[in-house]
């Protein structure tokens, strides 16, 4: 062994304490706390699909920031600030002093340690990057001029991708960002009835998503920890959106329920994920749709039929759901919607047969694929994600399901509608053998009665 190489015990000690002393960098000590909320996508969602999570022409904040294959739309950048700037008549360096007072507050927000970007270079970022949106949401809903030759309105192929890789996971700025840079750059003199913010993003996404105008008006004031967060909540009844107390390991190491969802008695024996949509129909369960909720997250159970507002399954969704999983399970202090709903989806829709029924009920429009990669696509991403079936939104619907699939004289009823009467062929062969049954009875009858009746003289 070569005697110039060998580490001694003092200098494995030294180097260990330097270790000890250097703050984590891929993922900081703070990153659970409320301000943190910018992650990196985990290992195992991003095996499950890789290009949900990856920008496809454009990069938002620092984690895919200077990509060669983004350089497109960042030239683009540039014209979209220059507009402003000459609209509004105030500086770059305006802006920029503002953003460099937040940096502290900018550089909280990402699990990763950005400190590879200096003061003016995350500043000259988030000015960039947070104004390109803004304008494009301004002119999207028609509050500046837009040019009728711009290629990001007039090249189709570009709006899908643009729309999804604004909410990805991992192209984020802070939402207080935006917020900041959407009020400095007002028209000085404004009307109380202009556009907020956030009734601007959620009318830029509706070309997408096609909500009704009371849902945007609804959220006008909401505000989320980024773009994506926001689109979520937008989703998420208002009195819904702050995650309810589970699990209080403070005190002691055995997890202790500590609130429950209201309205519930929970039984221990129907608390429990639900069967497919195949076998729910054999027990009596049917499927409707329904086509005007507020929300794809507003799914009732009443009388033995589940209501489901009718999806369109395309990549646009896909996308949306993996982004949102991906958040719920980082960031600890949200609410668990998208996921629950993931992995109700993901219930019903275990194989082909399931997603076809559903889409013969009107609740699935199937843009994804087959009936078969669709199933893939829900089994694959409900696997793996952290849920609590004590505690989410649907707690209640999954007991009330469980409950009705497991009683009653319907379910004996449903199954015999099912074995006997599910097609033509079935239905015949059942009414010939209770014809059968029926002459048969009948001879045993008149047998049994011709030999006690008494004989007439």
């Amino acid at each position: 062994m070569n005697q110039n190489h060998v580490i001694t015990i003092d200098q494995e000690v030294k180097f260990m304490n330097t270790q000890m002393k250097k703050p984590p960098k891929l993922l900081h000590k703070s990153a659970g706390n409320d301000s943190c909320c910018i992650f990196r996508v985990p290992q195992s969602l991003f095996e499950i699909n890789r290009e949900a999570y990856q920008p496809r022409i454009v990069s938002i904040g620092p984690y895919h920031h200077g990509n060669k294959h983004l350089e497109m739309i960042e030239e683009h950048k540039w014209r979209y600030l220059n507009d402003l700037i000459q609209r509004t008549g105030k500086s770059i360096g305006y802006f920029m002093k503002i953003i460099v007072s937040m940096q502290d507050q900018i550089r909280q927000s990402y699990s990763e340690s950005i400190d590879h970007f200096s003061a003016n270079d995350l500043a000259k970022m988030m000015v960039l990057d947070g104004f390109f949106l803004i304008e494009l949401f301004r002119k999207v809903g028609k509050l500046v001029g837009t040019d009728t030759d711009d290629p990001i309105f007039r090249m189709v192929w570009v709006s899908p991708f643009l729309m999804r890789d604004l909410l990805r996971i991992e192209n984020q700025i802070p939402f207080f960002v935006l917020q900041k840079l959407f009020d400095v750059s007002k028209p000085e003199v404004s009307k109380p009835d202009d556009p907020t913010l956030s009734y601007l993003i959620l009318e830029f996404f509706n070309y997408t998503v096609d909500r009704k105008k009371e849902i945007l008006n609804e959220h006008k004031n909401t505000e989320g920890k980024h773009l994506l967060d926001f689109f979520r909540k937008s989703f998420i009844n208002p009195k819904e959106q702050n995650p309810v107390p589970t699990f209080d390991i403070s005190k002691n190491s055995s997890q202790k329920l500590i609130q429950t969802p209201t309205k519930l008695k929970i039984n221990n024996s129907y608390l429990k994920l639900i069967p497919p949509a195949n076998k729910l129909k054999i027990v009596g369960v049917k499927f409707k749709a329904s086509h005007e909720p507020d929300s794809f997250l507003d799914i009732e159970f009443r009388n033995g039929v589940l209501l489901i507002p009718q999806i369109n399954m395309d990549d646009f969704y896909s996308s949306f759901f993996l982004n949102c999983i991906a958040f719920e399970l980082c960031y600890f202090h949200c609410s668990k919607h998208i996921t629950t709903y993931i992995v109700f989806m993901g219930c019903l829709m275990n194989t082909s047969t399931d997603v076809g029924l559903l889409s013969e009920d009107k609740i699935i429009e199937n843009y994804f694929g087959t009936d078969k990669e669709l199933a893939k696509f829900f089994k694959s991403v409900g696997k793996d994600v952290a849920f609590n079936i004590k505690d989410n939104y649907l707690t209640g619907l999954f007991v009330e399901v469980n409950e009705y699939c497991e009683n009653g004289w319907h379910v004996h009823l449903a199954g015999f509608k099912h074995r006997y009467f599910e097609s033509p062929w079935a239905a015949i062969s059942a009414f010939a053998a209770f014809l059968l049954l029926s002459f048969a009875a009948l001879q045993t009858f008149y047998t049994v009665y011709q030999y006690y009746s008494p004989k007439k003289e």
